[in-house]
């Protein structure tokens, strides 16, 4: 009988196509099913809460899969930690209901978007933020960022070929959870996100802080719905998917 095993996963997207498993291209998904295949003799299909776009990394992504076999989530978690590539980690992995779904239970996601700016680059640890030598006014991005709370449609922060029916999303939290020093962490919880869309919003939030546009720019650049009126596309090398919430 078929047991449903869930499973949470860290990886570094820089090798990747994205999570979605693709004909050509290297993607998070494919890489653990080859693995997964390779513990099962079988084929597995691994079910995400949702995909990651080409770059983004994740520290919560979260999956499930079935299988009739009689691998504990034990056996799991240190056969995949050893068959896969060292840019993907499997953290945890247990058994859960058979009705349980990745995608269709999560309830909120939580992302990351992680710029520094100061003066010079950074050596180390460049791979995962966006750069910005312009010193940035936070208090103003906190300001234009409080727009975005609550349900509203984010048009103008979507990227072209998002599979929706609608671009209407719910945001519980958007804030600067990191500020001191160098580094600026931007956080936002929502019930979803369309494509591109933190990544649009940070790229428009980056020009408030630069003072190219103001807070009241920034509510008034949302509500038109109109993607040309927005800031540029933030880097995917600066974004992390942090935690799905179920």
């Amino acid at each position: 009988m078929a047991q449903n095993y869930k499973i949470i996963i860290e990886y570094d997207g820089r090798r990747y196509h994205g999570w979605q498993r693709q004909k050509k291209d290297h993607s998070i998904q494919a890489e653990i099913e080859i693995a997964l295949e390779k513990m099962t003799s079988t084929q597995v299909t691994l079910i995400g809460s949702g995909r990651t776009d080409a770059g983004v990394h994740a520290v919560g992504q979260v999956a499930n899969f079935k299988c009739d076999t009689r691998l504990t989530p034990e056996a799991f978690f240190k056969g995949l930690n050893s068959l896969l590539p060292e840019d993907i980690i499997i953290k945890d992995c247990q058994l859960v209901a058979a009705e349980f779904h990745a995608r269709y239970d999560a309830r909120r996601k939580i992302y990351h978007y992680k710029i520094l700016n100061r003066a010079v680059p950074a050596a180390i640890g460049r791979q995962y933020v966006w750069y910005i030598r312009s010193t940035l006014a936070r208090q103003n991005m906190r300001a234009a960022m409080a727009h975005i709370i609550g349900r509203h449609d984010f048009k103008a922060f979507e990227g072209s070929g998002s599979p929706r029916q609608d671009s209407i999303r719910e945001v519980f939290s958007a804030s600067l959870i990191e500020d001191t020093g160098d580094i600026l962490i931007f956080e936002i919880e929502a019930e979803g996100f369309l494509r591109y869309m933190v990544r649009n919003v940070v790229g428009t939030l980056v020009d408030v802080g630069l003072g190219k546009i103001t807070a009241a720019n920034f509510k008034k650049i949302m509500d038109s719905k109109n993607r040309s009126q927005a800031g540029i596309t933030a880097p995917a090398k600066g974004l992390t998917l942090f935690k799905v919430i179920y």
